[in-house]
């Protein structure tokens, strides 16, 4: 299960990607929200590769079960954070779509 303080150190790697304001999203500005989300999702991948190792280090009996443990949930938390900011970006399509003209 996740801790508190993995759930903070996600997300504060995603606020790490964010552009310092919110109204700099644009081209010229700062970063675009695509590039936004690609740097979120290879952070997270690469979350996961580093759990992957992890898990393959203790199987071949070099690293510290602890250390795959902490991984996997840090891992399992920056998942969680992406479905969460997917869920409330389709939810946000769906009340545009429902919008009258």
């Amino acid at each position: 299960m996740a801790t508190p303080i993995s759930a903070a150190s996600a997300y504060a790697n995603i606020a790490k990607l964010a552009p310092s304001s919110p109204l700099s999203g644009g081209e010229e500005g700062g970063t675009s929200f695509s590039s936004m989300l690609k740097q979120a999702i290879g952070a997270v991948n690469e979350t996961g590769q580093k759990a992957e190792m992890q898990t393959r280090a203790v199987a071949a009996g070099k690293a510290n079960m602890v250390d795959v443990v902490t991984a996997v949930s840090e891992t399992e938390v920056a998942i969680d954070a992406v479905v969460a900011v997917r869920d409330k970006i389709i939810a946000a399509y769906q009340d545009i779509m429902k919008m009258p003209i």
